[in-house]
């Protein structure tokens, strides 16, 4: 089973071309829908809908997509996934760290929507996914109750600040996190523009979990906004 049979989303756009599109397709796979074109529109029907997933647009003509964001995640734990034109990396690490979940470039293929919707459900439904006490992907292990690390059957040695770093991605698997997520997380809340700090550590940590280092299987970069862990299970 791909997704949970009739999950709900919440279509976010004020583009009635684009509302109507993923609509269409959306429903072609089971999805219920029900779509806004404003941001107070979108607050509504997400009290009145209850969605289980919300696709949103960044450019709303009325209250921003940002100030949608903080406003559910006031109360809420909604999976958002934003909609973001091509080039606008602020924009996107700006919704991240306000607490979106993932994000899509304009124009974006209905398949790679759909497996992005699908992710997204997975993951809210088995919330504890990210803190079991062994995670796996490929030939990655990550015993959290033990500290170790294996890859391919043999264990690595990792620093304490390379194993923090790797402990923060296995905790959210498959999604994005910013640098500064990262770096608040790992070194502290008064971090968040050290980013060459960062990446130096991302780069320690590849040449000890990655098969190839040059070209990542797991620990994945999101240009202009941070880094992902590629899980199987997503």
């Amino acid at each position: 089973m791909s997704h949970p049979a009739g999950a709900r989303i919440l279509v976010v756009d004020d583009e009635r071309a684009i509302l109507r599109v993923v609509r269409t397709n959306l429903l072609y796979h089971g999805f219920g829908v029900e779509t806004a074109e404003t941001g107070a529109e979108a607050l509504e029907k997400h009290l009145s809908y209850r969605p289980d997933l919300i696709l949103l647009d960044l450019g709303l003509p009325d209250i921003s997509g940002f100030e949608v964001i903080q406003r559910v995640r006031a109360h809420a734990n909604t999976p958002i996934v934003v909609l973001s034109v091509r080039g606008e990396e602020r924009d996107k690490v700006a919704a991240l760290d306000l607490g979106a979940d993932d994000y899509l470039t304009k124009p974006f293929g209905i398949e790679e929507l759909l497996a992005r919707v699908r992710v997204e459900l997975r993951h809210a439904a088995h919330p504890a996914q990210g803190s079991a006490s062994v995670f796996r992907t490929g030939e990655l292990e990550v015993d959290l109750e033990r500290r170790r690390v294996l890859t391919d059957g043999r264990e690595v040695h990792l620093s304490p600040t390379e194993y923090d770093l790797l402990k923060v991605f296995v905790a959210h698997p498959n999604k994005v996190l910013t640098d500064r997520m990262l770096l608040q997380q790992v070194w502290g809340a008064e971090y968040g523009s050290e980013d060459n700090y960062l990446h130096v550590y991302v780069a320690r940590l590849r040449k000890k979990i990655e098969p190839d280092p040059r070209n990542p299987r797991y620990l994945l970069t999101e240009p202009g906004v941070g880094y992902r862990l590629l899980s199987g299970e997503g």
